[in-house]
């Protein structure tokens, strides 16, 4: 198999990509980055092309596996497991939402949840953000934090609760 210009596959099929990505994130930045990080993806691994008339399809895949993937990553950043009460106006605030005020309203609670989860201990923060943003389960965390599961799993606990009371009106 002979080289294969990198440049010339970006110029060739990056619209296609773009494309294909928009079709599953609905968002022309995200499906920018999927297309960037897809292209990343191809280039690590661009050797394992055995028959370059396959190299559009190849792409193609790559973009819409990573489409998902970066789907699943937005989806668990916005997950916060803290009760029904709370959680009530993030409801519906994915791709049907079809109130733009309903999705500012989301966006300002989860930017407020940022800022909340800074006043936690380090340790809270280390395992919300870790359980959160990574979607990691407690036995991952256990691993990563050498810590034994049922403390990850109390520090959570408390660390919910911390938020939740941060971010319950009071009145």
């Amino acid at each position: 198999m002979g080289a294969l210009d990198f440049n010339q596959l970006y110029a060739t099929y990056s619209q296609r990509m773009l494309y294909i990505a928009y079709q599953y994130t609905k968002d022309s930045f995200l499906a920018e980055d999927v297309v960037q990080e897809a292209f990343l993806k191809a280039y690590k691994k661009i050797n394992s092309i055995d028959d370059t008339g396959k190299v559009g399809a190849w792409l193609s895949a790559i973009t819409a596996r990573t489409a998902i993937d970066f789907l699943r990553l937005e989806k668990r950043k916005g997950c916060i497991l803290l009760d029904s009460v709370v959680l009530e106006p993030m409801a519906g605030a994915g791709e049907n939402s079809e109130n733009i005020e309903d999705e500012v309203c989301v966006r300002l609670f989860q930017e407020e949840v940022d800022r909340k989860m800074e006043t936690l201990s380090a340790e809270s923060q280390q395992v919300l953000i870790l359980k959160i943003q990574y979607g990691l389960k407690e036995t991952e965390i256990a691993n990563i934090l050498n810590l034994k599961s049922g403390t990850v799993k109390t520090r959570l606990y408390r660390a919910r609760k911390q938020l939740k009371r941060c971010l319950t009106p009071t009145g």
